[in-house]
């Protein structure tokens, strides 16, 4: 058990992430994200009194922008293609899941699949995946397809036997950056803006492009380099990207480099999540995954994925 909760905080805190390519953490292995959506610009000097770091923080503290894309895509009709890969310990693929879905905002069916295809081996004998990053994944996107995705979901609770983890999961997705409580030796590490914390942490600004013409910040929170091994080792966060869109400073995307090994557990992830207006609506429109895990007395997971959403329109009578 305490295994899905860890895998769930690291999917949890990950999907915070926004994709920029040439982090230097990124596994050395096929990443299915090969999408670029942004072009930068240059770096940028923030001189104004009331504009600069704490702005960046607080906006990225506050904000609920993540919950309420996911909140709004019951709305919408749109095309989901889901691509899940999973890694032998040469990093060879050895396993794939490929779904494209058609979700529908009227009426009882809302998911339907247009195609779907299960290849290597996914599954146990029970028929439940063989791994649990495959089940959180199911537990995190599919129950958004499947369902209105309101505030009750969000805050509710979930069924089975992983309940209470998958039920910590969701207070990870929809308020990423708090201490975690519950979770041995991990603590308050992912808390990174506490005064306890920046003093390991710079900061820089650049300015840039979105999707070939949305102007954006990018707020860029990194390890201090000249830490010393063991202080950088102790470390989990080790990159945090946030795009603002500087029309509104809104969160656009935000992209976590984490890596973190102690005696119980050993992880090495980096994930994105990406949003894009459709109107006035703010939209989730691509999430991507890597990462390796290791539990002692289990078998070490290794997996990525690549979830697009696109082909957003209004359900009729929305």
């Amino acid at each position: 058990m305490k295994k899905i909760l860890l895998l769930a905080v690291l999917i949890g805190i990950n999907l915070m992430g926004f994709t920029l390519k040439g982090f230097s953490q990124e596994i050395d292995r096929f990443n299915p994200d090969t999408i670029k959506t942004i072009q930068l610009d240059s770096a940028v000097n923030i001189s104004a009194q009331k504009f600069g770091v704490e702005t960046f923080i607080n906006a990225i503290i506050t904000d609920e922008s993540f919950y309420k894309a996911f909140k709004n895509m019951k709305k919408y009709n749109f095309t989901a293609e889901n691509n899940i890969y999973s890694y032998d310990k040469k990093n060879k693929v050895d396993g794939r899941i490929y779904r494209k879905i058609k979700h529908t905002a009227e009426g009882p069916e809302k998911m339907v699949y247009i195609a779907k295809q299960d290849t290597g081996k996914l599954y146990r004998k029970n028929g439940k995946y063989q791994l649990y990053t495959i089940e959180m994944f199911d537990f995190i996107f599919l129950n958004a397809y499947k369902t209105e995705f309101s505030e009750e979901d969000a805050k509710g609770k979930a069924d089975g036997a992983n309940a209470g983890y998958k039920d910590k999961l969701k207070t990870l997705i929809f308020a990423p950056g708090k201490p975690i409580k519950g979770l041995p030796f991990i603590g308050d590490k992912t808390a990174i803006f506490t005064a306890n914390m920046r003093q390991y942490y710079d900061y820089s600004y650049y300015s840039g492009t979105y999707l070939d013409s949305i102007p954006v910040y990018r707020f860029k929170v990194t390890m201090k380099k000249d830490l010393s091994n063991w202080t950088k080792d102790g470390l989990m966060i080790k990159e945090l990207t946030t795009i603002f869109d500087k029309r509104n400073f809104e969160i656009l995307g935000r992209y976590v480099d984490m890596k973190y090994s102690n005696m119980l557990f050993d992880f090495n992830v980096q994930m994105n999540i990406e949003t894009s207006y459709f109107g006035d609506e703010k939209l989730p429109t691509k999430i991507s995954y890597q990462g390796n895990w290791d539990y002692p007395l289990k078998k070490e997971e290794r997996a990525s994925f690549l979830i697009v959403h696109k082909d957003y329109h209004l359900g009729k009578g929305k």
